[in-house]
């Protein structure tokens, strides 16, 4: 019987979750689904340094908001935890010591200052990258080249020391990516990479591989900028007796700039306008603040869709999917090699058709508690009318409102330019006549019969009736475009539009 598909997301909790990283955990999930698996995530928080308050929970919001919560996770955990690194600790020295026990790691006792010499005399001898590697470690000061007594008494005496890697020698290192084919690296490329820190918490390498491990996992899908530590995590299966259980890796492409110059950051971000994040952050520590996808008006389902083609394809036209269906579509072997650049406008366009495919009952939701922010009421029903001829026009829920205002409010100042142009006495003939019938008119305004009485408005002084038709706009909303004219008659009612026009008509002149 196969094994259960297990795969993971595992971020680290030092700042805002960039959209990098949800893209990484949305592919996770879709491909546990796909699987019939699970999808855990953990918390990487060895590096307490880096660790940012209120980050965890960023996380964990982030993804409750586009419905990809994990099965395990810190919050809801399953036979596997702690999901915490940091509280894992007090087990990850034990298999840094098996490495040592075996040969394949090693104590380095070297100082700060000792480190920084040695990069300099590199530097200083040109060498492109200096390093801590196979040939760097014979001339410091590690359990390789101190007299097995001197180790022994400076771990007794408490010397502070870290565990390095030791890389073997002229070997090649293979792996078969599920997205790049076969990766192959020799390994005087890699470093004696530190495995446990002197404050006896392990890097991110060592605590990684013994946490993927214990945690079943079958398959590790993440960022592209992972794949030059994959060799070094292969030898750490190998050294450790797990090659035949080490997971498949999948290596994401990057997303790139607008321009395809680069890796998408916040400052591009910040730069053109648009977010980078799930979700609005606060730094605690440095108080700056980013707008995310949420608050500037992106609809849970839409951002998905879009975050799924950022590298992936279904291999036919559709682009409009549903999460079950990209879980039914999905599948590693559609995903890019080569960066993908980010087009919000792209974004806008998704986020276009997910609002317009809503009913017009869950979209008078969002205008019903836009209005409500200014102070102002308005009925379910109206709000699903003025919802009805807005939503076309809408690429975020907030335009509904925005654009939408002038449903609810009189304008008190006309555009200028509309009225220069359109503002004449024909103008002013006919809507004086409109007024009159309207007046007159003992039911209330349909668009069918407010069209009809305007026509006849028209009609009587031998005006064509297209002819003032961006003067009768202006005169009721301000401005010379929008939705459909008649039904805006409609939702603001008889009344309403008898007192615009007044206003109008005695405010508007003229231009010579």
């Amino acid at each position: 019987m196969n094994k259960e598909v297990r795969v993971r997301f595992a971020p680290s909790p030092t700042g805002a979750l960039h959209i990098g990283g949800v893209r990484t955990a949305l592919y996770n999930f879709l491909f546990a689904r796909k699987m019939g698996g699970k999808f855990l995530l953990r918390i990487e928080d060895t590096d307490q340094t880096r660790f940012v308050s209120g980050a965890e929970a960023y996380i964990k919001d982030a993804l409750e908001w586009l419905n990809i919560s994990p099965d395990e996770s810190p919050w809801s955990p399953g036979n596997c935890g702690p999901y915490r690194q940091s509280e894992r600790k007090p087990m990850y020295m034990q298999y840094a010591l098996d490495l040592v026990e075996k040969g394949h790691a090693y104590y380095a006792f070297d100082t700060s200052e000792e480190l920084d010499a040695m990069r300099e005399r590199l530097t200083a001898a040109r060498v492109v990258s200096p390093q801590y590697n196979t040939i760097t470690r014979t001339q410091m000061k590690n359990s390789l080249t101190l007299p097995e007594d001197e180790v022994k008494a400076r771990l007794a005496s408490g010397d502070p020391y870290v565990i390095r890697i030791k890389i073997p020698r002229k070997e090649e290192v293979r792996l078969n990516d599920m997205i790049r084919g076969w990766v192959m690296v020799h390994s005087n490329t890699l470093d004696d990479k530190v495995l446990m820190k002197s404050d006896g918490m392990p890097t991110y390498h060592l605590a990684n591989i013994v946490d993927d491990h214990l945690m079943g996992i079958t398959h590790v899908i993440r960022g592209e900028e992972w794949l030059p530590s994959a060799p070094l995590h292969v030898l750490l299966y190998r050294y450790f007796g797990w090659e035949d259980s080490m997971p498949q890796f999948a290596h994401l492409p990057l997303l790139l700039k607008p321009d395809g110059n680069g890796k998408l950051s916040k400052r591009d971000a910040d730069k053109h306008g648009f977010p980078v994040f799930p979700m609005d952050w606060a730094d605690p520590n440095s108080g700056d603040k980013a707008i995310g996808f949420k608050e500037a008006g992106y609809l849970p389902d839409a951002f998905l869709n879009f975050l799924a083609f950022l590298g992936w394809n279904p291999g036919d036209h559709r682009e409009l999917f549903t999460l079950d269906e990209l879980v039914d579509a999905f599948s590693v072997e559609r995903i890019g090699k080569s960066g993908t650049k980010f087009d919000i406008n792209k974004a806008k366009w998704f986020n276009e058709q997910y609002l317009r495919s809503k009913t017009d009952q869950e979209l008078s939701r969002y205008l019903i508690a836009d209005v409500e922010k200014d102070g102002l009421s308005v009925s379910e029903d109206k709000a699903a009318k003025i919802v009805a001829i807005m939503k076309e026009r809408a690429t975020f829920p907030a335009d509904l409102w925005k654009e939408g205002k002038f449903m609810l409010i009189a304008p008190q100042k006309f555009d200028e330019a509309v009225a220069s142009k359109k503002w004449n006495q024909e103008a002013i003939t006919v809507l004086s006549t409109y007024k009159e019938k309207l007046a007159n008119l003992n039911e209330s305004i349909t668009a069918e019969s407010a069209k009809a009485l305007l026509e006849e408005s028209a009609a009587v002084h031998d005006i064509k009736f297209g002819k003032v038709m961006q003067a009768v706009r202006l005169a009721v909303t301000g401005v010379g475009a929008g939705p459909d004219l008649m039904a805006v008659f409609e939702i603001i009612g008889k009344e309403e539009l008898i007192s615009r026009i007044s206003y109008a008509l005695d405010t508007l002149q003229i231009q010579s």
